[in-house]
């Protein structure tokens, strides 16, 4: 399993360094419950983003689990007569910045000990990057990264590479030194097209066998990442 050096893991953030149901269903119900005026609407709302609100959890292929904010947005809108399209943008960014955050591991030791092999380290997601700060300084890791990747950073979003290649260019790596670790097929897509490592997590709606046809690797969360880059070492 041996290969080229590694020299950066760059990650997604929705589903890889935080568990995507745990954080994000018990949330999204609570947003949906708001903006409806009635079950009804509020089961219009549900579906049109792909979420089961008896479950309190997304369908595996809810078009807005490797989204943004916006794409979100877009899919209520037809069914929240009155309101604008930019002040829901607004508003959904706003209260995610207070989700209730759920690590799949301790991040803090985890990204620790990858900083000290040597590995850089950066967030690319499809969130707003006010959000992906806001999480990482709930967290306490913001510092733990070289760079932080929203999908409103001036770069794109993924699936295409625009953001990945960003990170590399900033650090002067080769991205095939880059390791991308997502829970969505856009985070691999986007990894592929990046010409970077691409590593699925299971800690997402995505089954193992959504991700692996696209990975170099599927682990159950980013906790399996240590034993993987020694193997590959190796």
């Amino acid at each position: 399993m041996a290969g080229g050096k590694i020299r950066a893991v760059l990650f997604d953030k929705d589903g890889t360094l935080f568990d995507f149901d745990a954080t994000w269903g018990a949330w999204a119900k609570l947003q949906i419950e708001a903006l409806a005026e009635d079950t009804s609407q509020a089961a219009r709302l549900a579906e049109a983003i792909g979420f089961d609100l008896e479950r309190v959890e997304f369908e595996p292929h809810s078009p807005v689990i490797a989204g943004t904010v916006r794409e979100a947005a877009e899919l209520l809108l037809p069914h929240l007569p009155g309101r604008t399209l930019d002040d829901l943008v607004i508003e959904l960014e706003r209260a995610a910045h207070d989700v209730p955050l759920v690590e799949p591991v301790p991040l803090s030791k985890l990204l620790s000990d990858l900083r000290a092999r040597g590995l850089h380290l950066g967030i690319c997601t499809n969130d707003a990057e006010s959000s992906a700060r806001a999480h990482a300084a709930q967290a306490g890791i913001t510092d733990l990264f070289d760079l932080i990747i929203g999908y409103d950073s001036g770069h794109g979003a993924k699936p295409t590479p625009s953001p990945l290649l960003a990170f590399a260019d900033s650090l002067g790596l080769d991205p095939a030194e880059v390791v991308m670790v997502g829970d969505s097929q856009h985070d691999l897509h986007a990894a592929r097209a990046a010409g970077m490592i691409a590593i699925g997590v299971l800690s997402g709606p995505a089954m193992r066998d959504d991700l692996a046809p696209l990975a170099d690797a599927v682990l159950d969360h980013i906790g399996g990442l240590p034993d993987w880059l020694a193997q590959r070492a190796g």
